[in-house]
Order: C-alpha cells, then sequence, then structure tokens
C-alpha cells in the first residue's frame, strides 16, 4: 500500500474505532503510531515522532489553561451559581409564555462563560429547570429539549475546552479563540429565545405551561446578591483577556482564585468538596491532554501520507468555491456528529481540512468558530448526543424516554444549523471583537 492509501485507511480505521467504543486518544494514537510505521516501514522513526508529539504538546505552557479553567468551572458549580441566576433569569420571564425555557437559555449562556461545559450545564439545569417546567405543566419534550439545547453553549461561550483543543490543533491563540467565541455565543442564546417566542405564539401545543399564580417578584437586593458573584468572575476571566491585563493562563488562575473565594464566602465550599474538585479536575485535565497529544501525532500521520494535501489538489482541480468547500465541511461535520463527540470530530477533520482553508486567506480563528458550532450540533443528534444522555441520566425519570429528549432538542439543533450558515455567511460576526 502507498503512504496515501495507509492514510486514508488510517482515517476510516479511527472512526469505526471510536464508534465501536475505543477510547479516543487510544485510536488516534495506535492508528497513526502504526500507520508511520507501515508507511516508513521503520519502528524507531514512529517511536521518535511519538515522543515529539508528546513534547510539542502537553509540555507547553498554553496547556496550563486546562486545570485552571476546569477546576474554576467545577468550583462554581459546587457554589450553586448557576441555580443562582437560573432563579432570577426565572424572575424576569415568567410571565411570558414560555418563559421558563427563556430563563433557563439565558442562565445557561451566563453559567457558560464560568464553567465551559456542556455536559456541566446539562446536569446543572436538569435538575433545576426541568421540574420547575413539569411543576408549570410545561410539555416534557419542551422542557428538556430547552435544557439540550442550551447546553451546547458551554462549548462555545469562552472559557471553552473544545476553543483550547482547536486552538491546538490549529496552532492559534487561545486568548483569540476565547474572544471570537463571545458573539456567535451570544447569538446562539439569542436566536434560541426567539425560537422559544416563536415556539411559544404560534406552537402553544409544544410549549405548554401555565401561568405562575404563585410568582412573586425578587426583591432588587437578592436580585444582586445572587448575580454579582458570577458577573464579577465573568469580568475578572474575560475582562481581564480583553484588555490585555492577564494571559489566558494568569486569567484562568484568576480565576480559580476567585472562584474558590466566592465558593467559601457562601460556605458551599467543605474540606470534602474541594478534594473532589481537585481530583475530578486531573482526571479531566488527564482526559483532555491525552486527547492533544494523540492529536498531535494524528497530524503528523496525515502530514507523512499526505493526505491534506492530495485532498486539496483533488479541491483545486474541480475548481471548487468557498461555499462548496463550506458546504463539504459541514456535511461531514454533520454525519460524524451523529458518531463521535465533538472532541474526536475536531481531531479528525480540522487536520484534513486547514490545507484547504489557509490558501484562500481565511481566517483560522473564524474557521474553529465553525468547527466548534458545527460539531457541537453532534450533541443533540442521535445516536451519540451526549447531552441528551447525560439529561435523561441525570432526570432519571420514566415519564421522560430518551427518545423525548432527542425529540425536544431536534428544533435547537436546527436553530443551531440556522445560526451556524449566518456565521459561515458573515464572518465578521466571529471577529467582531478582535477587529
Amino acid at each position: 500500500m502507498s503512504p496515501l492509501e495507509i492514510g486514508m485507511a488510517s482515517v476510516v480505521a479511527i472512526v469505526v474505532l471510536i464508534y465501536l467504543g475505543v477510547y479516543i486518544p487510544i485510536a488516534l494514537g495506535v492508528v497513526s503510531f502504526v500507520s508511520i510505521w507501515l508507511m516508513r516501514d521503520n519502528f524507531d522513526l514512529a517511536m521518535n515522532l511519538l515522543k515529539i508529539a508528546v513534547g510539542d504538546s502537553v509540555m507547553e505552557y498554553t496547556f496550563a489553561t486546562v486545570p485552571l479553567f476546569t477546576f474554576m468551572g467545577l468550583v462554581v458549580s459546587k457554589a450553586g451559581l448557576g441555580a443562582d441566576v437560573y432563579e432570577v433569569m426565572s424572575t424576569g420571564f415568567r410571565r411570558v409564555k414560555g418563559g421558563i425555557g427563556m430563563a433557563t437559555v439565558g442562565a445557561n449562556a451566563v453559567f457558560a462563560a464560568v464553567t465551559g461545559s456542556s455536559i456541566a450545564s446539562a446536569s446543572v439545569f436538569s435538575k433545576v429547570s426541568v421540574p420547575q417546567m413539569l411543576k408549570y405543566d410545561y410539555n416534557p419534550r419542551f422542557a428538556v429539549g430547552v435544557v439540550a439545547g442550551s447546553s451546547v453553549l458551554g462549548m462555545i461561550i469562552p472559557p471553552s475546552a473544545m476553543l483550547i483543543i482547536y486552538s491546538f490543533v490549529a496552532e492559534q491563540s487561545v486568548g483569540e479563540m476565547f474572544l471570537a467565541g463571545v458573539v456567535p455565543g451570544l447569538m446562539l442564546a439569542v436566536a434560541y429565545v426567539g425560537a422559544i417566542f416563536f415556539m411559544g405564539r404560534f406552537f402553544p401545543n409544544f410549549v405548554g405551561g401555565r401561568p405562575a399564580e404563585d410568582f412573586k417578584a425578587m426583591p432588587w437586593g437578592e436580585i444582586a446578591s445572587k448575580t454579582l458573584p458570577t458577573v464579577g468572575l465573568i469580568f475578572v476571566v474575560l475582562g481581564g483577556i480583553y484588555t490585555g491585563w492577564l494571559t489566558p493562563v494568569e486569567a484562568g488562575a484568576t480565576g480559580a482564585l476567585v472562584a474558590l473565594l466566592i465558593a467559601v464566602v457562601r460556605r458551599r465550599m467543605t474540606a470534602k468538596g474541594f478534594w473532589e474538585a481537585l481530583l475530578e479536575t486531573g482526571h479531566i485535565t488527564a482526559s483532555i491532554l491525552f486527547l492533544i497529544t494523540a492529536a498531535s501525532i494524528y497530524s503528523r500521520m496525515l502530514g507523512l501520507a499526505g493526505l491534506p494535501n492530495e485532498l486539496g489538489d483533488m479541491l483545486a482541480n474541480s475548481q471548487a468555491s468557498f461555499f462548496t468547500v463550506m458546504l463539504l465541511y459541514v456535511l461531514l461535520m454533520l454525519f460524524l456528529g451523529t458518531l463521535l463527540d465533538t472532541a474526536s470530530i475536531i481531531l479528525i477533520v480540522v487536520p484534513l481540512f486547514l490545507p484547504l482553508v489557509e490558501p484562500m486567506g481565511l481566517s483560522l480563528v473564524w474557521f474553529g468558530i465553525i468547527t466548534v458550532v458545527g460539531a457541537e450540533i453532534g450533541l443533540l443528534t442521535p445516536p451519540l448526543g451526549i447531552s441528551c444522555f447525560v439529561i435523561k441520566a441525570t432526570l432519571n425519570d420514566d415519564r421522560i424516554s430518551l427518545k423525548d429528549v432527542f425529540l425536544g432538542a431536534l428544533p435547537f439543533a436546527g436553530v443551531m444549523l440556522i445560526v451556524l450558515i449566518l456565521l459561515i455567511r458573515y464572518p465578521a460576526l466571529s471577529l467582531a471583537i478582535l477587529n
């Protein structure tokens, strides 16, 4: 077999192995290692490239952002800031048709800005928001669909682990990726709120719900006490990066410290909770850095096989336009999203398409936002739909099936696709803060 044939076979093998349940970094690393060995018929070369992949990836200073932002998100979750923000948002939207759903989206957007995790958002708001919506006779499918749809905001609104992973694969600044994610994330949140209003107006049976007779306005003092800690933390982290006062690593360290102080002052952090947060931070960090190492050797394997160049030559010979390339890219991500998780999609497709995008003079920061939003649609689509599985497992309610969660999330996946098309058509939306 030629190196090109081995490279093509290796990509297919990686997708198949991940779909069969093999741990993603193992699938990436082992297949890439064996492919390099076969292409060059040199075991020592494969070993040396593996050593270089480890040295060039997890040893980089930038990746200190991973444990710092992870720890910050875990502490914020334990401090109950997500539930507090939801209560305030719920007060503001309660009298609107579908208002609790809108409140869930708003709270998720704020919560995403201090956690960066779709899974954390899905878990927290399954416990907080869904019972409230069921209490006021909302359609169960709508209730779980709102939580599933809005949970993906955690992967696009910074800080986001997916943006960090992309920044490594594409060799882009983590700080720039964070800033570029702000406007698209807010766009998606506003689009969700608009979609809920539309559904409440024209499809009231799908939304359901009844007026909250026991509703009481929240005093301004209570609103301030529940929102100021979260707003202050967002200001410290994103404000520090935006003004240039803090690097992403310094912002992560500062945010982790401030989050810990908030949890201690609110008496939500015990010694046991602190230890659990440290352990979970270690587990998550290890898994992400393992992914990054595997992605590094995968990229080197693709380069040796010449697969990205071959793909670029094919598209160049066919005189494919910008929109043709982007259409192929989005369709590929949507297809893989039904099989793989977001990290896998980023690690597999980005190294293949970067050589096509760079000669076009397109911003790789913008391309990263397109990649993350496109891949995130997979969190809401069967059969994988990680967010949907998390919600079902967290609720543990026999009245709501996994089918209900997927069907409820379907309209929000459609909204994501519309936002993705807008971001592709108008790249300035992603780069607004950077310009």
